[in-house]
């Protein structure tokens, strides 16, 4: 047999083995049900988010339950930021990436169908929440440990309990008042 085709015949077979070593894993297990309901957010919403995030080229820009990543491609679209849509709803990260594709910004944003509650978050300047007033208070403890002083974390519509905004805006939006809050990752 000639040496350039044992190569061939040898490259063949380790991607066979190794293609056969990966059908022998296990699958990941599955994700659970999402905890709220998809409901997207208005666009008036969505930029008063960004701007109480202050949020700027540098950021990179973390959705958490990003729904369709309206919010986080608005960011990449209008200010240049880098961004993250986490969502444990595998319809909504497919959803967020083809939007992502059209906006022309998916070069900018990684996908992550995970739960928010385990994803790693730790390289975020600004998380976005339209969640639950449960899932906000279990996010909490570790938006304040893990997230580096200084992170800006913006929610609509649900606060964190007694943990106080620094701000708070209403945005008249869908005939409706909605409150978005600002909270800042204070120092250690």
């Amino acid at each position: 047999m000639k040496p350039a085709r044992a190569i061939l015949f040898a490259l063949i077979a380790a991607v066979w083995s190794a293609g056969h070593g990966w059908a022998q894993q296990p699958a990941p297990p599955a994700l659970r049900a999402p905890d709220v309901r998809f409901e997207p957010t208005a666009t008036d919403v969505v930029q008063a988010m960004l701007r109480l995030g202050k949020v700027g080229g540098r950021d990179v820009v973390y959705d958490l339950g990003c729904g369709d990543g309206r919010i986080v491609i608005s960011a990449a679209r209008r200010f240049g930021a880098r961004g993250v849509c986490v969502d444990i709803d595998p319809q909504r990260i497919e959803e967020s990436r083809e939007n992502a594709r059209k906006a022309g910004v998916i070069d900018r944003i990684q996908f992550r169908n995970e739960d928010l509650l385990a994803t790693d978050i730790g390289d975020a300047t600004v998380v976005m929440l339209f969640l639950s007033p449960g899932l906000n208070l279990r996010l909490r403890a570790r938006l304040l440990r893990e997230l580096r002083p200084g992170t800006r974390v913006v929610s609509h519509w649900h606060d964190m309990d007694d943990w106080k905004p620094q701000e708070t805006v209403r945005v008249r939006s869908d005939g409706r008042e909605r409150p978005i809050y600002l909270w800042t990752i204070p120092a250690r």
